[in-house]
């Protein structure tokens, strides 16, 4: 083995293999699909494990690959983003958007505890959204979780934010917070409006069920709980591992999702989901997973759910499952469906596998880091 070692640069060699590790173990925890009146997927969002938020144009991103694909276990496409910016400090958990137009608000949650809102609008056409790596947007919606007093006036820590809901025609914002509480807030006023105390561990998820003016939680405790969001109770209390924690079984429930017609409920716990038939609060089936859940969404009467594997998971109502794809990340946190069918999943190595509504790779990209 030869070559001259008299210009060898130890410092940026070492420089250079802490930046290769850390952008590996960064980590996308949710992707959103941008409102648009194009029919087809254009623009993607993503929270990641740096804090920031960003945007990517998927046909960019084809256009980008040699000849329209691309070999994940060889050649990963580092693609630019459209948009990027320093949304968290700490970890950024969820993306949502008020409203379902271009004048839509883009929410984000994270470690830090709040919630903050951009005009979507406004943020595609700065140009100082993506001028440098870091950049800090002045939010239009900064929401702060409250702090509960201890003794002697003393001020308990801010509570994470770990998922976000909408209420866009009730004007609300709902949180799953780390205090083991969910909040309602107003947009208008930037008040919470109800806090909703029951659960005994903190939050992982929430849904909002519109249609019935009920929010639906899950939490570390291991039940998921449905609440009405007029008084601010409890109405059912659903325990899917109810008869495995007699056998001293511990889980949580991490994902929950709601079909389109908001009348079934899929609950994760462990490497398992418990499908729920909302009107008759009953339990339909149990489907077995093979990993943690860690993700899912309806897709009409089947069920994509994605977990601590690489596998893009698809389920019919009775469990059975339909079909498995290979994922670009060795986890994925994260599933989104696109009204076209187009599927984006996101996961562990700030890696994005964007999949066509018949199964095949569109692009496989990883995102940009702080």
């Amino acid at each position: 083995m030869g070559g001259d070692a008299t210009n060898w640069d130890e410092n940026g060699y070492r420089e250079s293999i802490l930046k290769e590790r850390d952008i590996q173990t960064r980590t996308v925890f949710r992707t959103a699909w941008a409102p648009t009146l194009n029919p087809n997927p254009d623009t993607l969002l993503l929270a990641s494990s740096d804090g920031s938020i960003a945007s990517y144009s998927i046909p960019s991103c084809i256009s980008n690959l040699p000849f329209g694909f691309i070999n994940t276990k060889t050649q990963i496409l580092f693609a630019e983003p459209s948009c990027f910016f320093q949304g968290h400090d700490g970890p950024a958990y969820d993306v949502k958007f008020y409203g379902d137009d271009e004048n839509a608000l883009l929410l984000s949650c994270g470690d830090d505890g709040r919630i903050q809102g951009w005009r979507w609008k406004e943020l595609v056409g700065s140009k100082d959204s993506s001028s440098l790596p870091g950049n800090k947007i002045k939010p239009l919606l900064d929401l702060v979780n409250p702090q509960q007093k201890g003794p002697w006036g003393a001020l308990s820590p801010i509570p994470e934010n770990n998922a976000i809901a909408v209420d866009s025609k009730g004007g609300s914002v709902f949180s799953a917070s780390g205090d083991s509480c969910a909040y309602s807030w107003d947009v208008e006023t930037g008040k919470v409006k109800m806090v909703f105390k029951g659960h005994l561990d903190y939050l992982h998820c929430l849904v909002a069920r519109n249609s019935s003016s009920q929010i639906i939680t899950g939490s570390e405790d291991g039940t998921a709980r449905i609440w009405d969001c007029k008084s601010a109770k409890c109405i059912k209390v659903i325990d899917p591992a109810k008869d495995l924690k007699s056998k001293g079984f511990v889980s949580w429930i991490s994902c929950v999702a709601l079909d389109a017609s908001e009348s079934w409920l899929a609950c994760s716990y462990g490497r398992n989901i418990s499908l729920w038939n909302l009107p008759a609060s009953e339990c339909v089936s149990t489907i077995s997973m093979g990993a943690s859940v860690q993700d899912m969404v309806f897709d009409n009467n089947q069920i994509l759910a994605v977990g601590a594997n690489p596998l893009l998971n698809r389920f019919d109502m009775n469990g059975v499952i339909l079909s498995q794809i290979q994922c670009a990340p060795p986890s994925a946190f994260s599933v989104s469906l696109h009204p076209s069918g187009v599927i984006a999943v996101g996961g562990y190595g700030c890696l994005v596998d964007v999949i066509s509504q018949f199964g095949s790779h569109m692009c496989t990209f990883r995102c940009q880091s702080v």
